[in-house]
């Protein structure tokens, strides 16, 4: 019976309301994320509820006062609106609302939860406590995040709309936005904006190479003649400290040379030299290792000494042979290390191998210099390919945009015919830009309430309640995109009654084949079109406290609501029929 229903709908709707095949292409697209049930405790004037909803169009009805605006603040709060202690029922305790969706076919949402590192399945649980000092914690998935997390989440999930809530609509880039995703070219503008911060990423590349090579080449002279001085003296490893130390040796050869011969003669050449009573030592206590076993040990350590000294007393014989006074050498190497410590001042460095690393880091400097316009011409002909390749994908953009401005045109004209508007008429309005992350094109949409023939900025022409029902009409044509989460209307009907109620009805519940919607109104013709109905009431405790309520009605108890709603309390056979016609 339920599927009789929804096809004897859909057939009604669409013979009456759309029957270009434009609109009939969106059927096929699916749900993308579906709200299951949202639960509340200790919130404004609600206790503790739990609200279950259905795929379709959910509307909500009550009493004035009962706590339908409530629910939706109540809603916005896991969307990420701010907390505060004032809402809560009872100070003393914490309120908690949470909500759970059904995420099986949003695969951006579940993207999104693997990349922020949260558990991903085809349930998603957002759960948001506030406590009497106002202070909130977030839970996704029962993981603990924060509103800068939770926010882009909560877009991929829910659109909520409320009376006044059309500022969006006012704004240029918005409405390009909508002409994108009716386009539904969406990997076509990922690419442009792939290429377009390629571009931009070269073009600022560019521009730090071009200052770069601009002070390299204001200093390239400078570098050269530094670079010149220190080539010149061609420094070896450690020179610098070599010449000192020669130097040294040079300059103190007498004292030196006279301190090795006497070395050398205390040594070997006395009689009683060293190296002399050291071999008679080891000759007087080698004859006695035979009868004394521990002197044997004694004695390879002296004569591993006498060996050793023997060595030293040649190398200061050698020392002694090549210590000389040269003063044609003493003035060479005064001079060249009076230049080398010219240029350790003159850099401000203290040994050989902070010049070379000086010379050095001149050399590629002035290569840098020398190569700097074959390098700023690479990065140019890089700027160039991308610049085609943005031109060709923004032509693109432009050439898809307004392929579909008739159409926007069109059909929302038609359905604003519809909705109670017959005097108003959109036209989009397109202006060549510079280039940005979304091409070269500005979209504005241009409204004339009453056929003047006068088109002004949506914002400045439009209404409230024109701009609520405006909004209305694009969504439904928008409604064809895969990635609209659920909708959520609060009392966008607010103007309009009759006939023009109906029809926002007939839109609602088209859209609703496609996506979930959700909206509050007052309206029985709007609420006549529900596949749930969800009923909002007060009522008092045993504490004489008074909380609200929701129930979900039967088909009977719709008609009792929806009769009241036309005509009363005291609603007549007569108008429960017009109900009952109403419904089907």
């Amino acid at each position: 019976m339920e599927d009789f229903f929804y096809s004897h709908e859909l057939k009604s709707v669409r013979s009456n309301l759309f029957i270009n095949p434009f609109f009939i292409s969106f059927f096929s697209a699916y749900i993308c994320a579906v709200l299951k049930q949202l639960f509340i405790r200790n919130y404004a004037i609600i206790d503790e509820i739990t609200i279950s909803f259905k795929k379709g169009l959910t509307i909500i009805t009550g009493e004035t006062g009962a706590g339908k605006s409530i629910l939706m603040g109540a809603l916005s709060k896991i969307l990420g609106d701010r907390a505060d202690s004032q809402s809560l029922l009872n100070a003393n305790e914490k309120c908690i609302i949470e909500g759970i969706f059904d995420i099986e076919t949003n695969q951006e949402a579940q993207s999104f939860l693997q990349e922020n590192e949260f558990d991903a399945s085809n349930e998603l649980i957002i759960r948001r406590e506030i406590t009497s000092n106002g202070k909130s914690r977030i839970f996704i998935n029962d993981s603990p995040t924060t509103l800068s997390v939770l926010t882009p989440l909560a877009n991929l999930l829910i659109d909520l709309h409320r009376q006044f809530d059309t500022i969006e609509l006012q704004y240029a880039q918005h409405q390009l936005q909508m002409v994108d995703e009716i386009a539904q070219h969406n990997i076509t503008l990922q690419h442009y904006k792939e290429q377009f911060h390629a571009w931009k990423k070269w073009q600022q590349a560019f521009i730090q190479l071009q200052e770069k090579n601009r002070l390299i080449k204001q200093e390239l002279d400078y570098n050269q003649f530094l670079f010149s001085e220190l080539e010149a003296i061609k420094l070896q490893p450690n020179e610098i400290e070599d010449i000192e130390s020669e130097l040294t040796i040079l300059q103190n050869s007498d004292a030196l040379k006279q301190s090795l011969g006497k070395a050398s003669m205390l040594l070997n050449e006395s009689d009683e030299s060293i190296v002399i009573q050291l071999k008679n030592v080891i000759n007087s206590l080698e004859s006695q290792t035979k009868n004394i076993p521990a002197l044997q040990t004694i004695v390879e350590r002296l004569t591993s000494s006498y060996i050793e000294i023997k060595d030293i007393t040649s190398e200061v014989d050698d020392l002694f042979s090549s210590t000389h006074y040269d003063e044609e050498k003493i003035n060479l190497l005064t001079d060249r290390l009076n230049e080398a410590n010219r240029l350790l001042k003159k850099h401000h460095v203290l040994n050989t191998h902070s010049l070379i690393e000086i010379m050095q880091s001149l050399e590629e400097k002035i290569q840098q210099a020398t190569s700097a316009d074959e390098d700023e011409l690479a990065i140019q002909q890089s700027i160039e390919t991308h610049k085609k390749e943005v031109d060709q994908l923004a032509n693109q953009l432009t050439e898809k945009r307004k392929a579909q401005f008739s159409n926007v045109e069109i059909k929302v004209n038609e359905l604003l015919q519809k909705v109670g508007m017959p005097n108003a008429t959109l036209k989009v309005q397109y202006t060549e830009t510079d280039y940005s992350t979304t091409g070269k094109d500005k979209v504005e949409f241009m409204f004339d309430a009453n056929k003047t023939g006068k088109f002004q900025p949506i914002h400045k022409a439009a209404s409230g309640g024109e701009l609520s029902r405006l909004m209305l009409c694009l969504k439904s044509i928008i409604a064809g995109s895969n990635n609209m989460p659920t909708l959520i209307f609060d009392e966008i009907d607010t103007g309009i009654s009759g006939e023009v109620a109906l029809q926002v009805g007939n839109i609602m519940k088209e859209l609703a084949t496609q996506h979930q919607l959700i909206s509050i109104t007052h309206l029985p013709q709007i609420a006549g079109k529900a596949s749930q109905h969800l009923y909002i009431y007060k009522q008092e405790n045993q504490a004489g406290n008074i909380n609200t309520r929701i129930k979900e009605l039967t088909s009977d108890e719709r008609v009792e609501v929806l009769a009241e709603m036309m005509s009363g309390k005291d609603s007549s056979q007569q108008t429960k029929e017009i109900v009952r016609e109403l419904m089907k």
